[in-house]
């Protein structure tokens, strides 16, 4: 969740970590502050935004070791002394994820004499390096990190810095992401390789269980019992200029335009519509170990979890394999029943996400393969499964999944169509009709674009509501959720995604005049019944707003709005309901001037329980 920078080298420092923590912001803060050696440690922090803290760092501020850190609350209020980095004497800290057992370590430092000045998890880590750098046996930096984590249970992405060893920046990490950027004469640490690659693009991922150090000209990384680790360096392939706006209002509306080249990117080389099969060459599976597949469990949150949904549908229907999904953040507390001939498919944006990576652990303890779904190249989840498919959408800069999402959809629907010819469940003429109806969704998704205005038309029309439903059915149902999501997510409207059929069950009861209803009525063999929800909803005198094809000519009769998708197959069809609702709640919190890319409260990648 927060945001982690360290760097060193013969350049500045102060506005080399003030741009890179701004690279970060994407990711949602409430705080930032900075520590620099500038012949002693000089701290600054505070709530707030990064503009705030550079604010308070005086002007022409020298120093060419330092770090920085932009904070999302967990422990503590977003208020200053709470900020990081983190104070003991001559130590300075910067944590991204939670110290489970920091009360206790707490507890035990106050009766050593430590004064706590914050709320915050983090200021145990401080205080607990220098008693293990100075009270008990001098020791240097590196080795008091090495004995310091040992006594800490959770997750954590640590860098330090030390006034008595000014030359070099400390580093640990466990179920934190934590990258090294690789300079000319100067070294980078962070959380995301956004942070530093405006510097450069050779990086090194640091992985679980490992600490080290960085120095202006190397870069040392040991194992917890004190083994030195080498480890190649990787290239990353897309530039700084594909994580700007490129001239858009925000990020999320640059990266929903994005989406006709993001998902050619994804099924790019994979698909075929003249033998109707689908190249997953990145699938560690044997069509043995295929054909035997007895179930199937999707493991993913919030956005994903709805793509997760959509991809139980697409495996039951397509590959005869019972799917189940589960939520990740519960999936380890519920004793799942898991056996080896199982497969677990992770979906995670980020490649960081807490929750789904310890559900995939604890799904590995059962023997079970594993697949992950992932955007981000050298993510730990990446490191972590047996096969990783990439959804090679670029990155994604704004809260919101949008290009992620969809990118998520094409790739669930090749995995299926994968399997279910592997596993002789759908023919090569079905399969070659999925596949050519999949390579004409990035031009229907440019036709929905071209006509953007006729959905911020509709959004405007209802931006002052309190509420909205979104209701389909079927394949429809799980990108009825995500469009609730979406709009509660960036316009702060409170929205519920619903089974139509599920309404008569007591959601009929809020339904008011003042409550839009989105209804995806799209064709297919359950567009009668969507109908009949709708006549439910709209007699409850509720607005009817349908998502329905171009050549739909009933839809009219029964619904107040309608907005438009180009005729599809059915199976497909979801992903172009999925882009006019991103629309509609880009549009929404538009006119309600939210802000969109920074949402309140949330942040891009969740790297805590």
């Amino acid at each position: 969740m927060c945001g982690i920078v360290g760097y060193i080298g013969d350049g500045q420092a102060v506005p080399i970590l003030l741009e890179s923590l701004k690279m970060l912001e994407y990711r949602g803060y409430d705080s930032a502050g900075i520590s620099v050696f500038n012949g002693s440690l000089e701290t600054y922090k505070i709530a707030g935004r990064i503009k705030n803290l550079e604010a308070i760092i005086p002007e022409n501020m020298q120093g060419n070791i330092g770090i920085g850190h932009t904070r999302w609350a967990t422990h503590g209020k977003p208020e200053t002394r709470n900020s990081h980095p983190h104070l003991s004497s001559n130590i300075s800290v910067v944590h991204n994820g939670i110290i489970e057992n920091y009360m206790e370590l707490k507890e035990r430092l106050i009766d050593l004499g430590y004064e706590f000045k914050s709320e915050t998890d983090t200021e145990v880590i401080a205080h607990l390096l220098h008693f293990n750098m100075n009270c008990s046996g001098k020791k240097c930096l590196l080795d008091s990190l090495a004995e310091t984590i040992k006594e800490l249970d959770g997750s954590y992405a640590i860098a330090a810095l030390c006034a008595d060893e000014p030359d070099i920046i400390a580093f640990a990490r466990k179920n934190s992401p934590l990258v090294i950027g690789i300079g000319n004469g100067s070294n980078y640490a962070a959380s995301d390789v956004t942070a530093f690659l405006k510097h450069t693009k050779e990086v090194i991922y640091i992985n679980n269980n490992e600490i080290g150090f960085l120095k202006p000209d190397s870069i040392e990384i040991f194992d917890l019992d004190g083994n030195s680790v080498s480890r190649d360096t990787e290239t990353i392939e897309w530039d700084l200029e594909a994580a700007e706006k490129a001239g858009y209002e925000h990020f999320m509306l640059k990266e929903i335009h994005e989406q006709p080249t993001s998902i050619q990117n994804t099924f790019a080389g994979k698909l075929s519509e003249l033998e109707g099969t689908v190249t997953l060459d990145e699938l560690y599976l044997t069509p043995e170990q295929i054909k035997h597949l007895r179930r199937a469990t999707i493991i993913a949150c919030g956005t994903s979890w709805n793509a997760g949904i959509l991809g139980k549908y697409l495996f039951e229907k397509l590959t005869g394999i019972h799917t189940d999904i589960e939520t990740a953040s519960e999936f380890r507390y519920g004793n799942p029943v898991l056996c080896g001939e199982e497969l677990t498919i992770a979906i995670t944006q980020s490649g960081e996400t807490a929750d789904t990576l310890a559900a995939v652990r604890s799904s590995k303890s059962y023997g079970c393969r594993n697949i992950a779904i992932t955007n981000v190249v050298g993510s730990t989840i990446t490191r972590e499964s047996d096969s990783v498919v990439y959804t090679r959408a670029g990155p994604e800069i704004g809260v919101a999944a949008t290009k992620t999402f969809t990118a998520q959809l094409i790739t669930l629907y090749m995995l299926a169509i994968h399997l279910g010819r592997a596993r002789g469940v759908i023919s090569a003429e079905e399969a070659k009709n999925l596949i050519v109806n999949i390579k004409r969704l990035p031009g229907q998704i440019q036709k929905i674009l071209n006509r953007k205005e006729e959905i911020r038309e509709c959004a405007e029309q209802f931006a002052d509501m309190k509420d909205y439903f979104f209701i389909g059915r079927y394949l429809n149902f799980p990108i009825a959720l995500e469009g609730a999501l979406k709009l509660k997510e960036i316009s702060y409207i409170h929205a519920e995604g619903y089974a139509a059929g599920e309404l008569k069950h007591g959601p009929l009861a809020l339904l008011t005049e003042e409550t839009p209803v989105v209804a995806i009525a799209t064709m297919g063999h359950t567009y009668d019944k969507i109908l009949s929800n709708i006549k439910e909803v709209k007699a409850r005198n509720s607005t009817v707003i349908a998502v329905a094809n171009e050549d739909d000519t009933e839809i009219e009769k029964y619904v107040d709005v309608v907005l438009r998708i180009p005729p599809s197959h059915e199976m497909t069809s979801p992903v172009l309901s999925s882009v006019v609702l991103q629309l509609l709640a880009y549009y929404t919190a538009l006119a309600k001037d939210c802000s969109i890319d920074k949402p309140r409260n949330l942040a891009k990648s969740v790297t805590v329980e």
